[in-house]
């Protein structure tokens, strides 16, 4: 049997965290807990988990400075509990690169299926996608481009490019399609699954591709002015 993966669930609510920790171990992961952000960093530290559950509003350190301080290091996949859904374009977008959020009051059982979804992305497994994975996935390549889905990688040239789980799948989408262009529209059904996003929360993520390979010496993406975008490789 595999391994159940490991949420880290983190709100200054225990009567919220004790709701989402039984929803989530009946959905079959396991389950730690932090109360505020500053216990949270440290949970990460002793050990990484599969996925971020992370308020915003907390004690110590809210959960917009957690993301900061785990982006640094790590590009797990994390999903906001939010009570603004002015909020969710700032959580999703360019600074912070969030994978996936719920506004207060939620459904425990839309929960998991929302951090199911969002593992689906990061690594498909038997016990978290619908239906069995494909045998194999083999490494794409357009240029200098490359990107592994099996180990969740991308480099241009020789520099590696670390991505968060919707940077990579946003990317891997231009590529297994080159020349097409893809509306925003497209880009939010194959990147979000059913999750409703702005088109504000797509351009960011796409800024946030286009940054980090900029660094690198890479150009990937190209805007199709007034259609979407299509990936900048010949």
């Amino acid at each position: 049997m595999a391994e159940r993966p490991t949420v880290l669930v983190v709100d200054d609510d225990p009567h919220l965290r004790e709701i989402v920790r039984f929803a989530l171990e009946q959905g079959g992961f396991r389950v730690d807990e932090a109360a505020d952000g500053r216990a949270a960093l440290e949970q990460v530290r002793r050990s990484v988990p599969a996925l971020i559950v992370l308020d915003i509003m907390m004690p110590e350190l809210d959960g917009l400075g957690v993301c900061r301080e785990v982006r640094r290091t790590h590009e797990l996949p994390i999903v906001f509990l939010s009570s603004r859904d002015d909020e969710v374009d700032r959580i999703l977008g360019l600074e912070l690169g969030g994978d996936d959020y719920l506004t207060k009051p939620f459904s425990p059982r839309e929960l998991v299926a929302r951090v199911k979804a969002v593992l689906r992305r990061a690594r498909p497994s038997p016990a978290l996608a619908p239906e069995p994975a494909p045998a194999a996935s083999k490494m794409q390549e357009r240029g200098p481009l490359r990107m592994d889905a099996e180990r969740w990688r991308a480099w241009w040239g020789e520099h590696e490019v670390v991505l968060t789980v919707t940077e990579f799948q946003l990317l891997a989408t231009l590529l297994r399609v080159p020349g097409k262009v893809f509306t925003r529209d497209e880009l939010m059904t194959r990147v979000y699954d059913d999750v409703v996003v702005s088109d504000r929360t797509i351009d960011s993520h796409v800024r946030r591709v286009r940054q980090k390979f900029a660094a690198a010496g890479g150009e990937v993406i190209e805007t199709v002015h007034g259609l979407g975008y299509r990936l900048a490789l010949p």
